[in-house]
């Protein structure tokens, strides 16, 4: 044992030593360049420059590793010439995972180009290319797309750092960082600052809101795009019940628009929604609190609706034990057609295996937009001259099975146990910043950051009534990624446009 270990830590050093010097090396490129021109949607051409580079992200706090350097973060910038005595406000963007790169937001409704994708969410043929983007969010505001450590080309300098970064906390400082540090090199600070994030990318978003203030430096907006700031309405776990009761309505949404729904519930998705919204309220987060002692008569009246609002059959929903799970829903929805239903993108099946197995093996939903957002970024990075010998992570599995949930020292019973959460940090920020403003935005069949999740979200931050005004959430007729299907990205771009007026006056 003990040769083994002696063994490996020269190993150890000398891979450390090799990382170090890849992330110095990246440090010490060169930004690439370049510009372009697009037409929007109103006739007016906008002119940008476009700069992608590596920024350093240092270490914090007041121990001896203060300021030793911790990784290089990838960011590419789109800008605009400003008017004559006026700062453009500055976006930053992201996505989330944890694990993700910043190819969805920036090649699906933010940027100057885009990835076009089928109407119903459906996977379009190859070859994969950008088209202009009429719609692009660079017309309010310069764009800069960060990709956290170890999503992008973005890489710790070692071990010991990876481990930090791939953490709630350490993400967020990590983030925060790299915001500092690319205002103070491009000599951006003291314009009005705004930030974008997607899915997990709301987790850090809504705790970089705060984190943020702490450094002095103030967001205008927020805009959470497929929120997932409580944990706790998401992961279906034992002695969890939230999210049975939260994720119903969007099943009855979904299982409206596959055909799987009878009489009034069938009619519009609008009625489906509202049926089982009601039926949560009322009926239903009051028999799961009540658990093994609901009485018979009542638990047969609950099941039977349950399986009315979700197309399933009722013995399955006795099975279960009136908690359909999202797993549950997928495999069974579909299942005498064989097929199973996309978590991020709902009105995208699949077809099961000839078996019909339950093995989650992919996501149809994902898959349809995979291929085509990484082939298309890929070539955008290399015509803009980044070097492209280094792979660039789209989505990596290994940074999301190595994250770190917990928040704090992780230590407590409370931290230990609890679901990660950080509407407590958004709530507070709406309280400390008294200009900060949240526009939400949510696919309603999105079923892994469900539109109803997200209005329980919202409306549990810890804010009196006049501080939730600033606080708006608009809906879009499609999934997690919404914005892939045109109608909505049009919704999405006046929405902004609306929100960013009413914040004006």
């Amino acid at each position: 044992m003990s040769d083994k270990t002696n063994n490996d830590k020269p190993q150890d050093a000398d891979a450390d030593k090799r990382q170090r010097e890849k992330v110095e090396q990246l440090l010490a490129r060169a930004p690439a360049l370049g510009s372009g021109s697009v037409t929007l949607a109103g006739g007016r051409r906008l002119d940008y420059g476009v700069r992608a580079a590596f920024v350093p992200v240092a270490q914090g706090g007041i121990d001896a590793q203060r300021g030793e350097l911790q990784a290089a973060i990838f960011t590419i910038a789109y800008s605009v010439a400003p008017q004559e005595g006026k700062q453009r406000p500055v976006c930053f963007a992201f996505n989330g995972g944890p694990g993700s790169s910043s190819v969805w937001l920036h090649f699906g409704a933010l940027g100057p180009k885009r990835v076009p994708i089928n109407d119903d969410g459906t996977m379009p043929r190859a070859p994969y290319t950008l088209v202009d983007n009429p719609l692009t969010w660079l017309e309010h505001f310069d764009l800069v797309f960060i990709d956290p450590p170890h999503t992008g080309y973005s890489l710790a300098v070692n071990d010991a750092a990876r481990k930090t970064l791939l953490s709630v906390d350490g993400d967020v400082d990590a983030l925060a960082e790299a915001m500092r540090h690319w205002l103070a090199s491009n000599g951006r600070f003291g314009a009005p600052l705004y930030l974008a994030g997607e899915s997990y990318g709301t987790t850090r978003g809504a705790a970089l809101a705060d984190k943020m203030l702490d450094l002095g430096l103030v967001f205008d907006g927020v805009i959470l795009v497929s929120c997932a700031m409580d944990l706790q309405t998401l992961v279906f776990a034992p002695r969890n019940d939230l999210p049975y009761a939260l994720f119903l309505p969007a099943f009855a949404n979904v299982a409206q628009f596959h055909g799987r729904l009878k009489g009034s519930l069938s009619e519009s998705p609008e009625a489906a929604r509202a049926a089982a919204e009601a039926f949560v309220a009322e009926d239903y987060l009051g028999a799961l609190h009540l658990g093994a002692r609901l009485d018979g008569r009542a638990r047969t009246r609950i099941e039977k609706r349950i399986a009315e609002l979700t197309g399933l059959a009722p013995a399955l929903v006795q099975e279960k034990n009136l908690r359909i799970s999202e797993q549950t829903f997928f495999f069974e929805a579909l299942r005498d057609e064989g097929r199973i239903v996309g978590r991020l993108e709902a009105r995208v099946t699949g077809p099961m295996a000839a078996s019909r197995t339950r093995d989650w093996e992919f996501d149809p939903g994902i898959e349809a937009i995979a291929a085509p957002y990484t082939t298309a970024a890929l070539a955008n990075y290399a015509a803009l001259g980044i070097p492209t010998e280094t792979r660039y992570e789209v989505l990596s599995r290994e940074v999301n099975r190595g994250w770190k949930w917990t928040r704090g020292s992780g230590e407590g019973m409370h931290e230990a146990n609890g679901f990660t959460c950080t509407s407590v940090d958004l709530g507070r920020a709406l309280r400390r910043n008294p200009h900060l403003r949240v526009l939400a935005a949510s696919g309603r069949y999105d079923l892994g950051t469900p539109y109803s999740a997200s209005d329980w979200s919202l409306a549990q931050l810890d804010v009196p009534a006049e501080v939730m005004k600033r606080v708006t959430h608009r809906y879009y007729d499609a999934g997690h990624m919404f914005y892939t299907r045109p109608a909505d990205l049009k919704q999405l771009k006046d929405d902004l446009a609306a929100w960013l007026e009413a914040g004006s006056r």
